[in-house]
């Protein structure tokens, strides 16, 4: 049973794409089109000074990396037009007598505006802004001691040294990578498996497969075997793209991460497999692991968006998600470095999914027409 699905497979072009191409473009388009890091974000600079100390503010946007100057203005209604045209995200406004607040009152006011359609964009630009601000502002208070002499006394200040663990360069790519990889396998195993008794039913071939001396549960298990290869096949180009393209920390075991996508595998492969017996039609049992999968798995596992700011509600619904436990197993295999005895939680869950599927889909099938 095994071998004639493996000889289906290698017939089917459809299967093969899905097999073999549909892992390298997700991992490109998702590795490299998913990013929670915003770099040179595109300002507009209306500066009605243009003096020394004006031109430094500007100087220090542009050295933090996290701003670059589309363009300068002459006009204040110049900012409206430039955002709508999408020629800017924000924009920096500087007052004529910028410097004579700064020499006259020790402070000074200037004004940025944001482009707040990207709530996202706009509140991380924000947060940018204010520590350009915050530097400028020590690197001003640091100058006018100096010059005056004036050593400020260290009584009653806090100094915080932080520190990051597990992803110590704040890269998002890290955090998402590992998502990736469980949304890869979920998408292929399901669209895979959910077409192998469909596709007996549509072309004719169910009176065979049941008139063959094999019990129901062989059956299953022969059908399933050569995805079960593939999804290994999968994961492990998926490990190494991660590790050697887009350089992604492993400091697991690769026993560990070999037993948990096991697991994830089995679940993933019932589930299409369960599509498969009760949807007759490959294009219908396509659709519905499509949606079983890949909407659960970017939305509620914890994948693009922290389950933990979910209501409580929503919260509660991912705990039946299966992908859920697999990104947070990934995640910590990577960069934790996590062994099976720190991820008995989610494992547990996995389990408990993986039980209930087989269970589900070995009963599923009949070796009966009706």
């Amino acid at each position: 049973m095994a071998y004639k699905e493996m000889l289906q497979i290698r017939r089917d072009p459809r299967s093969l794409a899905i097999a073999l191409l549909m892992p390298l473009m997700q991992m490109a388009m998702l590795g490299y089109g998913v990013s929670l890091d915003i770099r040179h974000v595109p300002l507009c600079v209306y500066d009605q000074e243009n003096s020394q100390q004006s031109r430094a503010i500007v100087d220090q946007f542009i050295s933090s990396g996290w701003f670059s100057i589309s363009q300068t203005l002459d006009r204040q209604s110049d900012i409206r037009h430039a955002m709508d045209r999408g020629e800017c995200v924000a924009a920096l406004v500087i007052p004529a007598d910028f410097s004579r607040q700064l020499a006259t009152t020790g402070s000074a006011n200037m004004q940025a505006v944001f482009d707040a359609t990207d709530v996202n964009t706009t509140n991380i630009a924000l947060g940018y802004a204010q520590g350009v601000v915050a530097q400028a502002n020590a690197q001003i208070a640091a100058d006018w001691n100096a010059s005056h002499g004036v050593h400020p006394s260290p009584v009653g200040q806090i100094d915080l040294e932080p520190g990051t663990w597990f992803n110590e360069t704040l890269d998002s790519r890290n955090f998402i990578i590992p998502g990736v990889v469980a949304v890869i396998l979920a998408l292929v195993g399901a669209q895979l498996t959910s077409l192998t008794i469909s596709r007996e039913w549509e072309r004719g071939t169910m009176e065979q497969l049941i008139s063959t001396p094999v019990s129901a549960l062989e059956v299953m298990f022969g059908k399933l075997l050569p995805y079960f290869a593939i999804g290994l096949i999968d994961a492990g180009f998926c490990l190494i793209s991660a590790v050697a393209w887009f350089g992604i920390p492993f400091r697991g075991s690769i026993v560990t991460l070999f037993v948990t996508t096991t697991l994830f595998n089995v679940v993933v492969l019932g589930i299409g497999y369960l599509i498969s017996v009760r949807i007759r039609s490959q294009l219908g049992a396509s659709q519905i692991a499509l949606l079983v999968t890949m909407l659960p798995t970017t939305l509620l596992s914890g994948y693009t968006f922290p389950i933990d700011q979910m209501p409580a509600p929503i919260q509660a619904i991912s705990l039946i998600v299966y992908p859920r436990y697999f990104v947070t197993i990934l995640r910590a295999i990577f960069l934790k470095g996590s062994g099976l005895s720190d991820l008995w939680m989610p494992l547990a869950g996995l389990s408990c999914y993986a039980v209930i599927i087989l269970w589900l889909a070995a009963r599923a099938f009949r070796k009966r027409l009706d």
